[in-house]
């Protein structure tokens, strides 16, 4: 499909013969008019490819005011009309930067020429804003992983050092149980440093697509039974994971009347969901019941992870599975904001969604729907 082009011509003759011309070869022409005004608020309405705006018009603006207007903001490339080829004016125009010239009368040739090219230049240029746009988002996002990654080390880093300088110089002075006491604090350090390096590995490896998928047979119902018993080992007496399941997660071969395992990733799920339980529990400072329902139904499993925490700011939770997103509510509790971003891409990796309900000061819900076919 052709280009719109709008024309802003206020001599009768000469706009019908634009309108002929570019419409012989092919274009569309939405509108001809003779007033800058109007050709500020058709552009915004009609949003034509190109503007052919003569500088001289009626009444109270002229086609350099109103071109330079309509250029600026609705992001539309202007050439200009013009039998006036006076410096002054060209200078006035060439200070909006337009897209071409036109000087009347025209020629056939020169008209179509021009606008060509200004549809090529402004093509480019959006191509290459967009390039621009993107170039300056990757940088601020390795500025704020740069800067992330930075504190995130520093408190683990300085922890093992003034503990291990304690040991060191007090020893002596120190009981075993003040001992032992540092020792666990240098232990979830450096737990919190590896926790934190395997994270960003797989950041990296999500994002450059080079995440391994490996489906196997997986019983899932006995998987959820023991990924729970995991999870409890590190949780304390004031947490409940409730886990309850629901349906078959078996599947019907449809050639025989065979049962099977679904195929599914084993470790990609085990990451997805040690994550999604290890955060209900982390976001429950006051304790709780953490529900884990698994329904198996229609070919699809979905798992359902709700907490009785502290929630997610409403505003913020449409922006919660991109890299280094927490919740502003946090206060103290670790984190660096990678977690769910990785979930989000396992989950996808199974063509299956991801989704969250929560209420600041209620809890959070996270729905996973996996196909099992």
């Amino acid at each position: 499909m052709k280009e719109k082009i709008l024309v802003v011509e206020d001599e009768r003759i000469i706009a019908c013969d634009i309108k002929y011309c570019l419409e012989s070869f092919g274009y569309i022409v939405v509108e001809v008019i003779a007033y800058g005004e109007k050709a500020i608020s058709l552009a915004e309405e009609l949003q034509p490819d190109l503007v052919l705006m003569d500088m001289m018009l009626k009444g109270n603006m002229n086609g350099i005011e109103a071109a330079e207007i309509i250029m600026s903001n609705y992001n539309i490339p202007v050439v200009f009309l013009t039998a006036h080829s006076d410096e002054s004016t060209i200078k006035k125009a060439k200070a909006t930067q337009p897209f071409g010239y036109v000087l009347k009368p025209f020629e056939e040739t020169q008209l179509i020429t021009t606008i060509e090219i200004a549809l090529s230049k402004h093509q480019k240029e959006i191509v290459m804003r967009d390039e621009l746009q993107k170039e300056k988002e990757m940088r601020e996002l390795k500025s704020r992983f740069v800067s992330m990654v930075s504190h995130e080390f520093r408190n683990p880093l300085s922890t093992i050092l003034n503990t291990t300088e304690l040991l060191a110089n007090h020893n002596q002075q120190l009981t075993e149980h003040k001992k032992d006491e540092y020792l666990y604090h240098i232990q979830n350090s450096v737990k919190h440093l590896n926790q934190l390096l395997s994270d960003v590995l797989l950041v990296g490896k999500a994002e450059v697509h080079q995440t391994q998928f490996n489906q196997a047979p997986l019983d899932l119902e006995q998987f959820c039974v023991d990924l729970v018993e995991e999870v409890k080992l590190n949780a304390s007496e004031k947490h409940q994971i409730i886990l309850k399941i629901q349906g078959c997660c078996l599947q019907q071969n449809s050639t025989s009347a065979d049962i099977k395992l679904p195929l599914l990733d084993e470790k990609l799920l085990r990451h997805i969901f040690t994550n999604l339980l290890s955060n209900a529990i982390k976001y429950s400072p006051e304790g709780g019941n953490i529900q884990f329902d698994v329904f198996c139904l229609q070919g699809e499993a979905i798992f359902r992870i709700q907490d009785e925490g502290i929630g997610i700011p409403q505003i913020e939770q449409e922006n919660l599975f991109n890299s280094f997103q927490r919740g502003s509510n946090v206060g103290q509790i670790p984190g660096h904001g990678l977690g769910l971003s990785i979930v989000k891409q396992y989950v996808e990796l199974h063509q299956g969604e991801i989704s969250l309900i929560s209420k600041e000061g209620v809890g959070t819900t996270f729905i996973i729907t996996i196909p099992l076919e």
